[in-house]
């Protein structure tokens, strides 16, 4: 079929009939940002323009476009650029919103014409590319923005057509008339529009602050919904709860509100630096006024005060403890509440007793496994993490980049690199070319910049200000007046005073609050998901004139490099599919407007670490599991894992078997009744049964243990009703053989040998059949271990399978682009016995299934 009879059928398909079938990449499509699905116009954007090859072009012509924008697209442009892919810009002055700093980024792409219109309501939104002998096409209301590609409701219609069609020469010839009329965007033209928008942005902001005194701060919808759970907990009793909540999501905020509502007599507020106490007072008197006396309480300032904001450092010590008695305080607040376990906290939770304690943290997590639960009675009053806070738009935007670090003699620089590596000439131009060339927001840069070592820290910012960008260095040595000084230097409007960079080793993770940083350099190994994450949100606090925080992360030959993922998409799943999907995916699975952007070279990397990456070590099973122990105050089960979003259950089956048997390995005092053979049942249901690879036998195995019995025919229809399909008499049979593991070659486990756990019973006379327990099984399962661990493992299959499924990919038993082991594919082609495996590649023929011949590749 030739490409003009291709279209044809597309166009049937999108404008006539769907039923009609035709091929997928030509059909009209409408373009929409969608969070529930996943759906982004930036997708679609960006996947034109990668599919561009020397010789193609593109042009787009947007009323508007932001350094967001740019931001969105960067990376691909940057490719092109290399692929010499020639490309038009045309933007609009149209109510002066172009950002002015958005034309300087583009016009450092040599291949892109850049031109505005400078007059009218010029507000058009196309994007058109030229690929080889067809034209795609997408009209409609997405400028250049990353709110506009990614999170705004937005209608974008996308056609693919010939050179010769009417649209596309329509296309091309408004485009043509009006790139011509306007004017070219240089150096000449900025100078003279970047006045005008400023002007327009002192308008805006002056008519903001007139109107401030009339804005009322309420709580957001997330404040509400926490601050609804902290007053049912109280109305139940409890006097202790713990906030989990991402840096710059207003846990501060959200705490005063709590305190509004309570009104206590007196109330403490402990932090563990000075700056953030009298931050945290700015903050508490823009909800009380001045209806509450609020005072310090540290080494420098130990003022009287029915509210005092305090140093855990000061008022840990005894002398001060010993002026205050127990219940002194009605209301308690402990900020960064995962040091809890420290010496000088246990002090304060064991010296006070007031009517309400509220610990607050963004990071829960420690690597000592303290139970920082525990000293809250288990009582979680809200969670949110970070992409969720990203969902909610409480947090900047951010666009991440992954670049590649220096190679030497051809290699990636390694993770235990030498320091003259680390600061050779080489590699701090190399840092400072990528940190122009990804920019920030405004072009005003106010970095932060993460490095591995002490002394790397040093003589990088040493090398930047050789080379014109103001810096500093603070290390664990500085004082707190030091860093406050540098911090103000970084904020500073002040030009003269104004520091580029701050270049630190860890100690700006956690406990700052620098809301101008726009742009964080990354310049050290991933080793950890949480140091990461702390790392990042260093950068993500909202302030005025701030649109989105460029993260530009160098990545080196790292072993922990697939922790990357982890951390920016909040998946703590350690499934190595799941992050080879989150890494496919994109910006697309990357809530609001943000984007995350990977060099080829970085993103091979990463991919090799995730391959590599054993993710079922005793150590990482071992920490996850008393982590999630200490939230939830008991061991947990594997759907506690799915439900609080954390390891992937199925990695403790793959180390110890089953996970009845991981809980029996590491808890000492699990006492239980279990046989043998009960214990090797459980066993092979985790890996055999219940693996999510095939629903027939989990459904089955749950109806009998909830009912007893079952007829096929009740199997089918639930089957049916569920997943839309019914399962065929061969299949039911072949999971009956499972369930009695009669599928398998050869069984040598004297332990579960012989088994035979459920019946099939066929009714003659009224045609049907019935599937029941046997008395031995039904034995086992009055056993509560027994019964609990197996439920417990059918519900994680049923979650993990649903989760999976989609009937349009669902084809004779299998799900499109989901793995199977070679026993899986056989028991879901409904073979009566596991095949002997191979030792190497070759065919397996069976003509013995009565409806079909299957001929598999095997691997």
């Amino acid at each position: 079929m030739d490409l003009h009879q291709i279209l044809f059928e597309s166009l049937k398909t999108g404008f006539v009939d769907r039923g009609v079938h035709s091929v997928n990449e030509y059909h009209p499509q409408l373009l929409l940002n969608d969070k529930i699905q996943g759906r982004k116009v930036l997708s679609s954007l960006l996947r034109e323009l990668n599919e561009l090859k020397k010789n193609d072009e593109f042009w787009f012509s947007v009323a508007f476009v932001t350094t967001s924008g740019v931001a969105s697209i960067k990376n691909v442009l940057l490719e092109l650029e290399r692929k010499d892919v020639k490309g038009k810009i045309l933007v609009s002055q149209y109510l002066n919103f172009t950002q002015p700093e958005a034309l300087r980024q583009l016009m450092q792409f040599k291949n892109i014409d850049l031109r505005i219109v400078t007059h009218g309501n010029f507000h058009s939104k196309g994007y058109l590319f030229k690929k080889g002998s067809i034209y795609n096409l997408i009209v409609g209301s997405s400028n250049l923005t990353a709110n506009a590609l990614c999170t705004n409701k937005e209608w974008n219609l996308k056609i693919s057509a010939t050179p010769i069609s009417q649209i596309i020469h329509d296309t091309i010839q408004e485009f043509t008339r009006d790139f011509n009329d306007a004017t070219i965007v240089d150096l000449n033209f900025l100078k003279y529009y970047e006045p005008i928008y400023i002007s327009g942005k002192e308008r805006q902001k002056h008519f903001e602050e007139a109107n401030i005194d009339s804005i009322k701060i309420v709580p957001n919808a997330m404040q509400k919904e926490a601050l609804g759970n902290l007053k049912r907990l109280r109305a139940l009793g409890k006097k202790k709860a713990i906030l989990i909540s991402a840096t710059g999501t207003g846990k501060t905020f959200l705490s005063a509100f709590d305190v509004l509502e309570m009104n206590p007599r007196k109330f403490l507020f402990i932090v563990h630096r000075e700056n953030i106490a009298k931050a945290a007072m700015r903050t508490f008197k823009k909800i009380f006024g001045s209806t509450k006396k609020m005072g310090m309480f540290t080494g420098n300032n130990k003022e009287e005060a029915d509210f005092l904001f305090a140093t855990v450092q000061t008022i840990s010590k005894q002398s001060y403890l010993d002026n205050f008695d127990s219940n002194h305080f009605d209301y308690i607040v402990i900020d960064e509440t995962h040091r809890a376990g420290a010496d000088t906290y246990q002090r304060i939770l064991n010296h006070f007793d007031p009517n309400f304690l509220l610990g607050m943290t963004a990071t829960p997590e420690r690597g000592d496994n303290f139970d920082i639960f525990k000293s809250f009675d288990y009582n979680i009053a809200y969670e949110i993490r970070l992409n969720r806070a990203l969902d909610e738009d409480m947090l900047s935007p951010f666009h991440y980049f992954g670049v590649t670090d220096i190679t030497v003699n051809g290699d990636l620089l390694k993770e235990n690199a030498d320091f003259r590596l680390l600061t050779s000439n080489e590699r701090v131009d190399h840092i400072i070319e990528k940190s122009k060339i990804y920019g920030c927001d405004s072009g005003v840069i106010r970095g932060l910049v993460f490095c591995s070592r002490v002394d790397e820290c040093k003589e990088l910012a040493k090398a930047f200000n050789d080379r014109g960008l103001k810096s500093i260095a603070l290390t664990g040595d500085d004082s707190e007046e030091i860093r406050n000084e540098a911090i103000s230097r970084l904020e500073t409007s002040d030009l003269s005073q104004k520091i580029d960079y701050i270049f630190t080793r860890d100690i700006f993770n956690e406990g700052i609050d620098i809301p101008s940083i726009n742009q964080v350099i990354m310049l050290r190994p991933t080793q950890s998901a949480i140091v990461f994450v702390q790392q990042l949100g260093r950068g993500l606090r909202k302030a005025e004139d701030k649109e989105y925080l460029t993260v530009i992360d160098f990545i080196g030959n790292y072993s922990n490099s697939y922790l990357i993922p982890i951390a920016l998409y909040g998946d703590s799943s350690y499934n190595k599919d799941t992050l080879r999907k989150l890494m496919s995916g994109g910006s697309n699975l990357i809530p609001g407007a943000s984007t995350i952007n990977f060099e080829e070279i970085t993103k091979k990397r990463i991919f090799e670490a995730i391959d590599q990456a054993k993710m079922h070590e005793k150590r990482q099973l071992d920490n996850d599991y008393t982590l999630l122990k200490n939230k939830i105050g008991h061991f947990p089960m594997m759907m506690d894992f799915i439900e609080h979003g954390s390891r992937d259950p199925f990695l403790y089956v793959k180390y110890a078997k089953s996970y009845f048997n991981f809980v029996k390995l590491i808890e000492k005092d699990f006492n239980h009744n279990l046989t043998e053979k009960e214990v090797k049942l459980l066993e092979c249901f985790a890996t055999d049964i219940n693996n999510a690879k095939r629903i027939e036998e989990v459904l089955i195995l749950d109806l009998l243990i909830q009912n007893g019995s079952i007829s096929v025919a009740e199997v089918q229809k639930i089957i049916s009703n569920n997943y839309d399909y019914k399962p065929t008499i061969e299949t039911i049979e072949s999971a009956i053989r499972n369930l009695n593991f009669d599928f398998v070659t050869e069984n040598k486990d004297k332990k579960l040998q012989p088994v035979s756990l459920i019946h099939k019973i066929k009714n003659v006379i009224l045609n049907t059949s019935k599937i029941e327990l046997t008395d031995e099984f039904s034995q086992s399962l009055i056993k509560p271990y027994f019964r609990d661990f197996l439920l417990d493992n059918i519900e994680y299959a049923k979650y993990v399978y649903d989760k999976n499924f989609n009937r349009k990919n669902f084809i004779n038993g299998f799900i499109l682009y989901q793995k199977y082991s070679r026993k899986d594919v056989f028991r879901i082609l409904n073979w009566e016995t596991n095949p002997l495996a191979q030792n190497v590649g070759g065919y397996i023929i069976s003509h013995s299934l009565k409806s079909h011949y299957f001929k598999f590749r095997l691997k």
